[in-house]
């Protein structure tokens, strides 16, 4: 929320690498969006388009995720680095940062690739093996959509 500060100030993380870095590492964010009063929350796999300041996630061609989107596109979502529960301690070691954004279906077929690739490559250890393994033709990429958060605000922190 635009205008809250952060109460434990020594937490925050405000280094850019660092953000980067936890993005970059993450595997899955956790992704909430509302229609009307209604929350909803979706854990995704992601590709991180560094340059672009996006992620990218593939979904099915239909579902409650696109029509919440199609209704209201603003998104937050959050990644976590787990450190660990700290036995003895009481406490957990965490990095983890929110993401604010808008959500855009993708219809050209070469940011779909695009996005695709960026899944795979931040994903899998050999990524243009797995693009052609599940996507060598165009007519491939009609059978899911591309969605892509355009992230606007990023916000850290991190255990003591």
């Amino acid at each position: 929320m635009e205008g809250y500060h952060m109460r434990k100030t020594e937490r925050e993380i405000t280094d850019p690498g660092e953000v980067k870095d936890i993005i970059k590492n993450g595997k899955y964010v956790i992704l909430s969006m509302v229609k009307g009063s209604e929350p909803y929350v979706v854990t995704l796999s992601y590709g991180y388009d560094q340059e672009r300041s996006a992620l990218y996630f593939h979904t099915a061609s239909e579902g409650l995720k696109l029509d919440i989107i199609g209704s209201n596109n603003k998104v937050c979502g959050t990644v976590i680095d787990d450190l660990g529960y700290v036995h003895g301690e009481c406490s957990h070691g965490y990095r983890s940062v929110v993401l604010y954004g808008v959500v855009k279906e993708i219809d050209d077929l070469s940011e779909k690739k695009h996005g695709m690739m960026m899944m795979f490559k931040h994903l899998e250890k050999v990524p243009d093996e797995m693009r052609e393994r599940f996507l060598s033709s165009d007519p491939s990429y009609s059978k899911f959509k591309v969605l892509r958060m355009d992230i606007s605000r990023v916000t850290g922190k991190k255990s003591g």
